[in-house]
């Protein structure tokens, strides 16, 4: 069976971006930071673009509804992983910060061109406001999901890496199961209890975002060893 083009886009980006992190990392250590960061930011604001189309995630088995962001969500847990493995937990909640406040100013520039007149012959006007004018309960769902999620992920893998140094794979697996199952829980009973059905919507997200998570485990090892012939 050929594999779908999505997964193609999906082990080529990754490949490149954890490539190009830990090239830069081990040639300018001092330039590290902010290029993951960077990635990071970059990661968050598309996620939370394209989570408005919802898609089917097909396993051959099952086929589950999700957001089209649960694609990208583990590369956020993926970088998240990364900054921590270099730099250490304090460094990673600093990012942590900058990604939020990233978001903080892309709502508020969504919400800032909203306010104008389209021009008479946009066409799409309809179109534009359905995709981008979310809910104010929405974007307070996904906040609240992300600060919380995100530093006990950073924290996690940090006390693993304390107790079991040598251990890679536990610390990023079994942070990043935590911290996409914690998220996919709290952001759908926040932004659809009482308005949708919870259940469905919570097992679709958290099959699919751990699947995925779980599938780029291997690029966080190669980023590991890569760094360690430095």
């Amino acid at each position: 069976m050929d594999l779908p083009i999505v997964w193609i886009y999906w082990i080529v980006s990754l490949t490149i971006v954890t490539y190009a992190s830990a090239y830069i990392i081990r040639r300018h250590r001092e330039y590290g930071y902010a290029a993951l960061v960077g990635f990071y930011v970059v990661y968050l604001a598309a996620s939370q673009i394209i989570a408005t189309r919802i898609v089917e995630f097909d396993l051959g088995i099952a086929v589950f509804l999700a957001p089209a962001g649960v694609f990208l969500y583990p590369f956020l847990s993926q970088a998240i992983d990364m900054i921590n493995e270099v730099y250490g937990e304090k460094m990673t909640h600093i990012a942590i910060g900058i990604a939020f406040l990233s978001q903080v100013l892309l709502v508020t520039f969504i919400v800032m061109t909203n306010t104008l007149t389209p021009a008479p012959f946009f066409a799409y006007e309809e179109m534009w406001q359905e995709v981008f004018a979310q809910s104010l309960r929405i974007v307070v769902a996904s906040w609240i999901t992300f600060l919380i999620t995100q530093n006990l992920d950073a924290w996690v893998f940090a006390r693993l890496k304390e107790r079991y140094p040598d251990r890679i794979l536990l610390r990023s697996v079994s942070s990043d199961l935590l911290g996409l199952t914690i998220d996919s829980v709290i952001f759908v009973t926040i932004a659809f209890a009482g308005v949708a059905p919870l259940l469905p919507l919570i097992i679709g997200q958290v099959v699919a975002k751990n699947i995925i998570g779980f599938l780029d485990t291997p690029w966080f090892w190669w980023y590991k060893k890569y760094l360690e012939k430095a």
